[in-house]
């Protein structure tokens, strides 16, 4: 059975498939033919295109696995070089300079400062 929001009553309403899933009266106007794309190339359907699979540019997956799967002694996250190192380095110094930032502020919080027109 089918239902439908009855603007009389407000109440749900037993209803006819069709006035069911147009509400308030109104009737779908499903277009006759697609609109159409809006792509700067055109597109194809997957199995339009088989099974050759293009790509954007280079596969670097093999280059990557073979970097990261040397056994240098160098840890994961530093084996792409000096631009790694300085990434870590700047992370580590903002991480404790937080704390430390974050220990100051409790330090305040709990004991704050005492002006001289309290003392008198």
């Amino acid at each position: 059975m089918y239902y439908k929001l009855s603007g009389f009553t407000q109440k749900l309403t037993g209803s006819a498939p069709s006035t069911a899933y147009s509400p308030q009266g109104l009737r779908p106007s499903a277009p006759v033919e697609p609109p159409t794309m809006i792509f700067a190339t055109p597109t194809k359907i997957a199995s339009e295109s088989g099974s050759v699979v293009e790509y954007m540019g280079v596969n670097k997956v093999p280059d990557l696995q073979r970097l990261f799967q040397t056994a240098d002694g160098v840890p994961v996250h530093l084996k792409r070089g000096l631009s790694d190192r300085l990434l870590y380095r700047t992370t580590m110094a903002l991480t404790v300079g937080g704390a430390l930032y974050c220990l100051v502020a409790l330090y305040m919080a709990a004991y704050p400062r005492t002006s001289s027109s309290d003392a008198d």
